[in-house]
This record gives structure tokens, sequence and C-alpha cells, in this order.
């Protein structure tokens, strides 16, 4: 069975109370530079892999996208989606990211935010959204770093005073499964490296565009002075690919 954390009673508590959940897009640290490399959206079809509360689907309808489909494990995700949705034009459907199976050429856009981390093979992936993508489509996600992702216990060094010392990596070169923390325990992540996800992207045919290793805005780090620690170590890795035009004539 995949992964699905989210429809853990517990867990799911824990995650509905983060700011991202409470306050959308704009809560997100990273939202910023995610947003930039979101090509022009009007009377495109946009997919969204693991939609979670359907933000970034309302986001591609704000922005005049002809329809949305969002994709997610957990029914208590989707319940919540659909409860913030009033919108004909986006569609929610219950499966996992590794089943996803469209039409070829179905769909200009294709994003997600903040969920290979949880999939076993990123490479299949690349493969099923290059083939629903249509030539000239743009394929943009975000992912925690893989010098976050590379140790099990994904926190910092602190001194006997709990000071932040520094942010160890190890294992970085180990691909694979690790058993971590984030809000509870048992949560199951797979680190591979950067050259593994600029690979797998190459190799399913993918033009790499944009690679970025985002900072908060400086306007979060005004208002959330925890944010100036997000500074010292890249937390999560944003890539934008393309399907050639090209592609047509291969």
């Amino acid at each position: 069975m995949k992964q699905n954390k989210y429809d853990d009673a517990n867990f799911f508590s824990a995650y509905e109370q983060m700011p991202r959940s409470i306050d959308g897009l704009e809560a997100a640290g990273e939202w910023h530079v995610l947003k930039a490399l979101l090509p022009e959206l009007p009377n495109k079809n946009v997919l969204d892999l693991g939609c979670g509360f359907g933000w970034h689907c309302r986001y591609a309808r704000e922005q005049q996208a002809r329809s949305v489909t969002g994709i997610d494990i957990s029914e208590k995700m989707l319940q919540k989606a659909r409860k913030k949705t009033d919108d004909p034009f986006i569609s929610y459907i219950k499966m996992p990211i590794e089943e996803i199976h469209f039409s070829d050429a179905q769909f200009d856009v294709v994003i997600s935010s903040l969920a290979f981390h949880y999939i076993k093979s990123f490479d299949a992936i690349c493969k099923k959204v290059y083939e629903c993508l249509a030539p000239g489509g743009t394929f943009v996600f975000s992912v925690e770093h893989p010098i976050f992702t590379a140790r099990e216990e994904q926190d910092w060094f602190l001194d006997e005073q709990g000071i932040r010392i520094h942010w160890p990596v190890d294992n970085y070169q180990s691909e694979g499964v690790r058993k971590t923390t984030f809000l509870t325990e048992n949560v199951v992540k797979y680190h591979r490296t950067i050259s593994t996800y600029i690979n797998d992207l190459i190799g399913a045919g993918f033009s790499i565009r944009v690679i970025k290793e985002p900072v908060p805005s400086d306007d979060m780090l005004k208002s959330v002075p925890d944010m100036k620690d997000e500074i010292r170590r890249p937390m999560f890795l944003i890539i934008s690919a393309e399907k050639e035009i090209t592609s047509l004539l291969k």
C-alpha cells in the first residue's frame, strides 16, 4: 500500500495547525519562488500532483486556467480541498500519484508541491508526467532538499543550551528510505541526490529550465524571526522542466 500518513487522525490534526495549512500559499516560505517559475496559466489545462488542500489548484483558476485536476491519496486532504473550493472547473481525484494514468498530452502544466520525497520512484513519475504533458508544456515541482533528507534525524545539531550549531549532512550518496519524524513519528521519506532528480528528468525526455534552492522572502524574514535559520541550509529544491515542442518529431 502507498504511504498515506495524512489520513492518520493525529498526523492530520497536527498538519492542520501548520501556518501553510491555515493561511495558504502566502504562509509557505518557498511559494514566492515556485510562483515565479509557473508559466502563464490562462486557458491552460493544469494537473496538480499531491494537491492537499487545493491551494495551488485554486490559484491556477484565479490565473484563468481552463481546467485544473488535483490528485491526492488522502481523503481527509480532499475533503478539505472540496470544502474550500466552489469551482466547476476544478476536479479532485483520490489516487496515489504513483498510479496516475491520463491521456497523452492531456495537460499543459503539471505542478507538485512537496510530495515526491514520499514516493519511491521519481523516475517512474517523470515518465508518466512526460506522457500526459503536451509538447511545450511545463513541469514545475518542489521537494525537500536532499541536504535536508540525507539523514533520518533531519534536524539541527544543538549545543548544551539548545542553540542551533549547524545542520549535519551524512549518507548523502546513499539513496533510499529515511524513517523520520515530521509532525508525528514513523514517517517514511525517500532520499535521492540532486543529480538523480536532474538525470531522471533528462532521462524521461525533459529539458531543465531552472533550478532553485529558495530562501524565505524578505517580508517573511522580517515577520517570522525563526525563518533566519532557513538561510543557513537549503530546505527545498524547486525545478522547472519543459517538454520541448520538438518532441513531436521524435
